[in-house]
Order: structure tokens, then sequence, then C-alpha cells
């Protein structure tokens, strides 16, 4: 792993966006954050995790290591969590660690280092009363949740992707206020 000390997060669940990941991590990269990608199970059947671990100089993890695992996650300054999924948000509200990234989300959420949570939500799903719960509990705990329609764009081939830029500045507002 590489001595840089500002180390971020990015937990990524299966979501359309996930697909143009990396060109989140090059611009995090450029900022001045070192990057550690925790996926969900779904997410890293998406994406070539072996690729991120050469690009950031951090292991990827989908599942906890073992005991006898010496080699383990840098001490976080910040977590970005994009894209979220409603069942991933759902769970993570409700307490669930049934992944190694809800596992992460949970845990970081009581440490007080800053959270930006990125919904991919189709607009109906965020109708169902759960979801809005979900979000405000989140909230409450601490976390920063940007709004899906703000952030949402379609890709020439037609899926969703993030307007990465607006993720990256909210990201540095957050390390500006956090001190980072």
């Amino acid at each position: 792993m590489s001595d840089k000390s500002r180390w971020l997060y990015l937990v990524v669940t299966a979501a359309p966006p996930v697909l143009r990941i990396q060109e989140l991590v090059g611009t995090l990269t450029c900022e001045g954050w070192s990057v550690c990608v925790i996926a969900t199970p779904n997410a890293a059947s998406w994406i070539d995790l072996d690729e991120f671990a050469a690009a950031t100089g951090c292991i990827t993890r989908v599942h906890s290591g073992s005991p006898q695992q010496r080699e383990s996650l840098p001490r976080a300054a910040a977590v970005l969590a994009a894209p979220m999924t409603f069942n991933s948000i759902n769970k993570w509200a409700a307490g669930f660690s049934d992944t190694f990234a809800l596992g992460i989300l949970n845990e970081m959420l009581g440490t007080g280092v800053p959270i930006v949570v990125v919904p991919c939500v189709k607009a109906i799903l965020r109708r169902h009363p759960a979801y809005g719960e979900s979000v405000a509990r989140l909230v409450n705990a601490g976390a920063s949740t940007m709004d899906p329609d703000a952030v949402t764009v379609r890709a020439d081939d037609g899926l969703a992707t993030f307007d990465w830029p607006q993720i990256v500045a909210a990201l540095r507002d957050v390390k500006e206020l956090s001190g980072c």
C-alpha cells in the first residue's frame, strides 16, 4: 500500500454507474486522495478489482480477510458510498452487515469520519416508505446524501452514470470541513 495519508474508502454497489467507476478513481487520485475500493459481491462481478488494486496501490475488498491475513485497510479520512442501491441503503440504515461493504459502512457511521452517499435509485423506488426513512436515519447518524436527480446522467450507451465532477466537489467540501 502507498504511504499517502488521505485515504478514501470508495464503497460501491451493483448499479450502472459502477461500470464507469475508474473515471472517478482517476479524478479522486488527482484530487489528492488515496483510494481503497470496497465492493459488494454483485458489484465485484461487474468490475475488475485487480485493476483497481494496481491503480490505487491499495487492496480491494469484497470479503473480510481471515484473522491470519496481515494486510488490512488503511485508516480512512473519508468514505464515499457511490453508487448506492435501494437495497444497500435500506440494509445499511437497518444495521445489516451481511456483506463486507455494509459492515464497513456500519462501522464508519459511528466514527465521525465524513461519509458522502450517492444513491442510484429509481424515482419510483424513492417513493417507497422504507427508502425515505432509511435516508433520514443515515443523515441523522451523520452521513451526507446527494440528490440522485442532480447527479445522475445518461451515458451514450443509455445507462445511468454519475456527474463525477459534482460528486468530487461535494467530497472536496466535506474534506475541507473535516480538516483532511
